[in-house]
């Protein structure tokens, strides 16, 4: 991966839909090179996605919750259950296994607070597997974004 690379990669982060005419302009080469560079960080899966971010007011999720999830550690298989459950439900949008206070820490989107807490009911009260959570509300968003720094 060069600068050039680097160039069309930063240009595709603030928009996808940015024309091979304009990102071959952006970077002072041609449309057939950057048509290549993009296929290959693709078959690469530098470039994993390509995605349409939407505003979550406007789809009617007024509440996004930041969860700290304790499990027991009893046993792996349940520990593999628990991040399969993550994985596949719709209202976990970031899952993370981490260091720390807690296991995981995942955010979640819900209509409002009665739906966060049928999600709670659902997903962690059901779980025999879960020792605590803590929920963090979140008041407002100043940053949210999976751009990277290059």
């Amino acid at each position: 991966m060069d600068s050039n690379d680097r160039k069309l990669l930063a240009v595709l982060q603030q928009n996808a839909k940015t024309s091979i005419h304009d990102m071959a302009e952006h970077i002072g080469s041609s449309t057939a090179s950057v048509q290549r560079r993009l296929k290959a960080l693709r078959e690469s899966r530098v470039i994993q996605k390509e995605v349409a971010v939407l505003d979550q007011k406007k789809l009617g999720f007024g509440i996004t919750a930041v969860v700290a999830v304790e499990l027991e550690r009893d046993r792996l298989d349940q520990i593999d259950a628990f991040k399969r459950k993550a994985r596949q439900d719709r209202q976990v949008t970031n899952f993370y296994c981490i260091a720390g206070d807690a296991d995981f820490v995942m955010v979640v989107v819900a209509k409002d607070i009665a739906d966060y807490e049928e999600f709670t009911h659902r997903f962690f009260f059901a779980d025999k597997n879960v020792r605590k959570f803590r929920t963090s509300i979140v008041i407002s968003t100043e940053k949210a974004t999976l751009e990277l720094p290059l």
